[in-house]
């Protein structure tokens, strides 16, 4: 069966639920980054603050303390199963439009281990492998330009004529 460049097929009523879809989840997804800026200013010593706490830096504005491990499982494992089903789901759509097959095979598959990356990381960081706190930065800047560039091919799929 081939599924390339399928989507352009899809009933209009299909196309508008997919395009609404992508639109909700992005605005989910990015209230998520804001979050992140807001609570990390989007710097290795804010995710180590995060997760670490700051109670030694006397001239903290906000004092934090280090994550219980129990904190840190909920997060890791809340995140990694909804992300894992947002990018299935986009992944599924993706397969369906006519983007270039090599990118279409690097973005379905580039978000799952950037998701691992990002969440095994800050894992990492709370055991004290400080330095990682770079390589989540990295790896989570990847997983949002690979979720974005997705969207954005996604729905020029659905503006597509027949």
């Amino acid at each position: 069966m081939e599924l390339h460049g399928l989507i352009y097929k899809f009933p209009r009523f299909y196309k508008n639920t997919i395009l609404v879809f992508i639109i909700m989840i992005n605005i989910g997804f990015f209230t998520g980054i804001f979050f992140i800026e807001d609570t990390t200013n989007f710097s290795p010593n804010g995710i180590k603050e995060q997760y670490l706490g700051n109670e030694q830096d006397a001239n903290a504005v906000v004092m934090k303390f280090k994550k219980p491990q129990k904190e840190m499982l909920t997060l890791i494992h809340n995140h990694i199963l909804s992300l894992s089903v947002l990018f299935f789901i986009m992944s599924s759509l993706l397969a369906v439009t006519g983007t270039n097959k090599k990118l279409k095979s690097f973005l379905m598959l580039e978000p799952f281990v950037s998701l691992l990356v990002t969440f095994g990381g800050l894992y990492i960081i709370w055991s004290g492998v400080l330095w990682f706190s770079y390589v989540v930065m990295l790896s989570g800047i990847l997983m949002t330009l690979s979720f974005l560039a997705m969207s954005v091919l996604i729905i020029k799929e659905l503006f597509k004529n027949k």
